[in-house]
């Protein structure tokens, strides 16, 4: 069975049970949230081996963390429990209908966490090395280079190392609270280094201070494949070769956006594994995502093997008239 290790940090999340603003609320729902295990939740849910390497506090929340990500599927062998340092933390604060953007903000409690301590020392854990050694992906992002100096040498040997075999996935996952006052030109550098490359179009104007795609791909010449999210619109993936595939996303009906670009890396790499063409990772991307966006929440469930099959399989004209509504995959009548 193919295997994916995804290396970051996962945090408990605190979000107001009811839509008002947070010094007003009464009742917090406690979730967690991390980019890496969101791709590696979504890889288990399309039928990979997926393992989750990190760090927690041992506390409450990390056992939460723990017992969460198990339930869905993914391994958590690799994770280590810091008996001194906590979980870290963050509150979603939902958009209200006075937000003028109409877009959430989140609050982090993350500095000194016990992820945050992550480094070589990660690597030299014996289960660790051997989920490593084992894997067919490795997935990082860059969140994790921004959280300490160690997390940035633990990114930086990861992305040096042979591949003997695997692939190294690097999601950009901009995050300006987390790199301000830092030098974030140290993303083009990982990214470079990495196999396969996502970025939104919106991130890589904050990233790499350009969204042109040829200019995109001059700053990142060596990834095997550059995938660039254009958000409702499209996905393109630029090859080494200098071929380019561009598939339009579905149309949807969002309920939230978060955790859609994890959904989509998610689809999109386990193509990349089941050996699928860039068309077909693509589209497997927008259809995770699709799912995501339809739900409150950071992963919407996948329609069932058959009818995702005949999704994946439909003629461009076909994939056209696909609209998504409440998790529901339906066809547009007269499109």
């Amino acid at each position: 069975m193919l295997s994916a290790v995804c290396v970051g940090e996962t945090m408990a999340m605190l979000t107001p049970v009811q839509a008002v603003p947070l010094h007003q609320a009464t009742e917090l729902h406690c979730g967690i949230g991390g980019a890496e295990s969101n791709v590696a939740m979504g890889l288990a849910a399309m039928g990979v081996d997926s393992h989750w390497v990190g760090r927690v506090g041992r506390d409450g929340f990390g056992t939460r963390i723990l017992n969460e990500l198990s339930e869905h599927g993914v391994g958590v062998t690799g994770v280590e429990v810091d008996p001194a340092l906590p979980t870290g933390l963050y509150v979603k604060v939902p958009a209200l209908e006075s937000d003028h953007d109409g877009s959430s903000s989140v609050l982090y409690y993350r500095q000194g966490s016990a992820a945050s301590a992550m480094g070589r020392s990660t690597l030299a854990n014996p289960i660790v090395a051997g989920l490593l050694e084992d894997a067919s992906l490795i997935h990082l992002s860059g969140i994790t280079a921004a959280l300490s100096a160690e997390c940035l040498e633990l990114m930086e040997t990861l992305l040096s190392a042979p591949r003997n075999g695997r692939t190294i996935s690097f999601d950009i996952n901009w995050r300006a609270a987390l790199w301000a006052g830092q030098d974030s030109s140290v993303l083009r550098r990982l990214a470079n280094l990495a196999d396969v490359v996502l970025v939104g179009r919106d991130e890589a104007e904050h990233a790499f201070g350009t969204t042109d795609e040829a200019e995109l791909r001059r700053l990142l010449p060596d990834p095997g494949v550059l995938v660039i999210k254009n958000e409702a619109i499209s996905a393109i993936a630029l090859n080494h070769d200098g071929s380019r595939e561009d598939v339009p996303a579905l149309s949807v009906d969002v309920v939230e956006p978060v955790g859609a670009g994890d959904s989509f890396a998610a689809g999109y790499l386990s193509g990349v594994l089941f050996g699928l063409d860039q068309k077909a990772s693509l589209r497997r991307g927008h259809v995770a995502a699709a799912c995501t966006l339809t739900v409150h929440g950071d992963r919407g469930p996948l329609p069932e093997a058959a009818q995702l099959g005949a999704i994946l399989d439909s003629t461009d004209a076909g994939w056209a008239a696909i609209h998504v509504s409440d998790g529901h995959f339906n066809t547009r009548t007269g499109a």
